[in-house]
């Protein structure tokens, strides 16, 4: 185990020790009277990934606690064995001590009460202190490096499950720092792609349109303060991408984050909404508090299913639909970042949601001109009979949009190597080009 870890473990257990062997001796035993920040935190190297963090976050002692007792049912859970002793006079644990049951887990599962306990023992002042960890402003939990998981609604709040991110336990316990990926208690998933900013190609109202939003995200502190509009805009952005399928709405949201050193997450709407109410709210809310703490844009591609017109209420499924909606469309104008919803029709878009965008970004079908581009870019490196008189002739004639002239780049590739040829034939493009007209019902 790494060295700083190690320390910080032996140091927490010294921690237990001392607050056990304080709370349950007698009442004028000296040892009441012994404070557990005698126990002093070792020294922490910035070299090790959680000296790093605590140094960088600037940490105390009841952070560091709390920090740790999260770490140890991963690393040390022996460590939490004091925790299953009983009050033999009630014959159950003691609820001081807190802790929740896992499924398979058989050691002891911290809570937030189990992390005052520690912290306060009987001391309510202290208590009332050392509670603010568990605010959702403190760096520990707005960073996202404490999770606290509550159970039913009514429960005390310090019930809650003390749990580590399996981002930050990874980067402690290895050095590396992943991003969250794609499950089915984060629906979201880091898109990404190889093209670069210049290989973006787009009409030019469109490109006025996103030039607005990509100063936006470099200059928002300048508008806001430098002009003196703080007081009347809000941080976040909303905009809406729509247009005809494959004409470049996610490639545009994901070229946008790669331009600016922003990650862009897409939404799966598909496991977000649930039949059962509440669920949704529930997958959302874990989305935009994680992306409230890091520098994220949410893509909700195919943003219809869930931004869709609210229905009138009939029964207590469309209540529970329009409550979702309602939830969704607070938690996006409250979110202080970027948000991009994209739909192939405007008006599949709820007015309450289209009122709030700061900008609808229509992406129409390219022009003749554009589609040239588009193929002299796809096939850049691709060895084409007649290219130059080819292109011109193909993107003259056919309406087809970005995506439709990647499929028929695959399509020509791979009846080219069934041919076992190096060079791609017009025979190939115009077969392609016909599968791609015959998936919209029309003919070449």
């Amino acid at each position: 185990m790494e060295e700083s870890l190690k320390n910080e473990i032996d140091w927490c257990r010294e921690v237990i020790d001392l607050r056990f062997e304080q709370y349950f001796c007698a009442d004028n035993d000296e040892r009441k009277m012994l404070d557990i920040q005698q126990c002093t935190p070792p020294e922490l190297t910035s070299k090790s990934p959680y000296g790093k963090i605590v140094t960088e976050m600037q940490l105390g002692f009841d952070e560091r606690l709390v920090l740790t007792l999260a770490l140890l049912p991963h690393l040390c859970p022996q460590a939490l064995d004091s925790f299953f002793l009983n009050n033999k006079l009630l014959g159950r644990p003691y609820t001081e001590f807190g802790g929740w049951h896992g499924k398979s887990h058989s050691g002891f599962l911290p809570t937030c009460e189990t992390a005052l306990f520690l912290l306060a023992g009987n001391d309510l002042s202290r208590r009332m202190e050392a509670m603010r960890i568990f605010d959702s402003d403190h760096k520990l939990v707005l960073k996202r490096i404490l999770q606290l998981e509550y159970g039913e609604p009514g429960e005390p709040k310090n019930s809650a499950a003390l749990r580590i991110s399996s981002e930050y336990l990874e980067y402690f316990t290895t050095g590396v720092q992943n991003k969250p990926d794609y499950s089915m208690h984060f629906p979201a998933k880091l898109i990404t792609s190889r093209l670069e900013w210049e290989d973006l190609v787009l009409a030019e109202t469109t490109r006025q349109e996103i030039d607005q939003l990509v100063t936006w995200i470099g200059h928002s502190e300048e508008v806001l303060d430098g002009f003196g509009l703080r007081k009347n805009l809000k941080s976040g952005y909303r905009v809406l991408f729509y247009g005809p399928p494959g004409t470049g709405k996610t490639l545009t949201a994901t070229l946008i984050g790669k331009k600016m050193n922003m990650d862009v997450y897409r939404v799966d709407l598909s496991q977000v909404i649930s039949k059962y109410i509440g669920e949704t709210e529930k997958n959302l809310s874990g989305i935009f508090d994680q992306a409230e703490s890091r520098n994220w844009i949410l893509f909700f591609d195919e943003a219809d299913s869930l931004f869709g017109a609210r229905t009138q209420t009939s029964n207590s499924n469309d209540r529970a639909a329009n409550q979702e909606i309602s939830y969704l469309l607070q938690r996006v104008e409250d979110f202080p970042g970027i948000v991009i919803l994209a739909s192939n029709l405007k008006s599949n878009i709820d007015e309450a949601f289209s009122r709030r965008f700061q900008s609808a970004v229509y992406f129409p079908m390219p022009e003749p001109e554009e589609r040239l581009i588009l193929w002299k870019n796809i096939f850049e490196k691709t060895d084409v009979e007649n290219r130059e008189e080819n292109f011109e002739y193909f993107a003259e004639k056919y309406e087809l949009a970005g995506g439709a002239l990647t499929n028929v780049a695959r399509y020509a590739a791979l009846s080219a190597i069934i041919d076992k040829r190096k060079k791609i034939t017009r025979l190939d493009l115009i077969q392609g080009i016909s599968k791609e007209l015959q998936k919209e019902g029309k003919a070449l």
